[in-house]
């Protein structure tokens, strides 16, 4: 399992060992390649403690998808060390770090995507990790712009969201490192202008 995918979390314990396993499966096979047994495999751990930490498949994607929340809602999270401005600057910047435009982690992201129409949970938990994702870039905007509405600040978010999103579906297809650049460049146009 590679640290990208495992980068999404924490390499403590056995349960956090669980998680980067479905992850790292999830990101290589789907959600056909993730069964208890496929985890237990890949985290080198009994088939028991997966049964222990997670009632089921269902359970233990969802623990999964909470956790890439977790790591997506502190990309945005602001270091009160910073300014406003900086704080929103490297927000829209670490999305286009090179952890996050590797081939493993852009799939890990597709098939998190995909399994919002495979299970009304996992639809749930991506609405609304995207939901906090957007609120937390909505208010580093606000904080660098104050004189801007909040609906203001939400529309630019959404619309940096989008942006974000496509740039890391078009990364897969080896899209330039120049086309990167230009697009964390029209965010901050975005969010600032």
């Amino acid at each position: 399992m590679s640290d990208t995918v495992a980068g999404v979390g924490r390499k403590t314990g056995r349960q956090e060992r669980i998680l980067d396993a479905a992850l790292a499966l999830l990101s290589q096979h789907g959600i056909s390649g993730v069964s208890m047994r496929a985890v237990a495999r890949e985290a080198e751990v009994s088939l028991g403690l997966v049964n222990y930490h997670y009632d089921g498949k269902v359970t233990l994607i969802s623990a999964a998808l909470r956790r890439v929340e977790e790591h997506d809602v502190a990309m945005v999270t602001p270091d009160p060390a910073r300014s406003a401005e900086d704080n929103l600057r490297a927000a829209l910047r670490r999305v286009a770090d090179a952890e996050f435009l590797t081939t493993e982690y852009l799939s890990l992201r597709l098939q998190l995507w995909a399994l919002a129409q495979a299970h009304p949970d996992f639809e749930e938990i991506n609405t609304t990790a995207q939901k906090r994702y957007r609120k937390g870039l909505a208010t580093l905007i606000r904080a660098a712009r104050p004189e801007l509405s909040s609906a203001e600040t939400t529309k630019r978010a959404t619309d940096i969201d989008v942006v974000q999103n496509g740039m890391w579906l078009t990364a897969l297809l080896g899209i330039d490192r120049a086309a990167i650049r230009r697009s964390v460049r029209r965010c901050e146009e975005i969010a600032f202008g």
